[in-house]
């Protein structure tokens, strides 16, 4: 019988390398998943400031066709108070934040923001508020609830 002879210049690839490859690899996918979930939070940020200047634009031009806001007489969650409205004349469908809460959103104003909600107030009719949360800075306002008006955003 032949005895059959191995041939010393394979090639291949110790399990030490492969180790090492595999490490690398875990190592850049959780970098770029970190570097995912920042931009998420950003876009909810864009989102929620985006969605509260719609809405500023709704309600000027309600005011301009009725000569006043929507009352409801205390605050209230937007979606509720604002819907009947705005929806369809001056808004497709009205907005609503995006989830997850920011961290920083969670023990700041009323609950209804801390549950990550925009809230509208209004009792004359000649003004408003609307008020909502940022995880960080976005658009030139820091973390923190903030309140638009006729006035604008502070």
């Amino acid at each position: 019988m032949k005895k059959l002879k191995r041939n010393q210049n394979q090639n291949g690839f110790t399990l030490i390398e492969l180790l090492v490859v595999i490490a690398i690899i875990g190592l850049l996918a959780s970098v770029v998943l970190l570097a995912l979930n920042s931009a998420r939070a950003k876009s909810r940020d864009a989102k929620r400031l985006a969605d509260i200047r719609q809405l500023t634009t709704a309600l000027e031009l309600y005011y301009n066709d009725f000569n006043g806001y929507p009352v409801n007489g205390a605050a209230g969650l937007a979606s509720t108070v604002l819907a009947s409205a705005l929806v369809p004349t001056y808004v497709g469908a009205l907005p609503l934040a995006p989830t997850p809460a920011e961290p920083v959103c969670t023990g700041s104003g009323t609950s209804q923001i801390a549950n990550n909600s925009y809230i509208y107030g209004v009792s004359t009719g000649t003004t408003y508020t609307l008020s909502f949360c940022l995880g960080a800075t976005t658009g030139g306002f820091g973390p923190s609830t903030h309140t638009a008006s006729p006035a604008g955003i502070q």
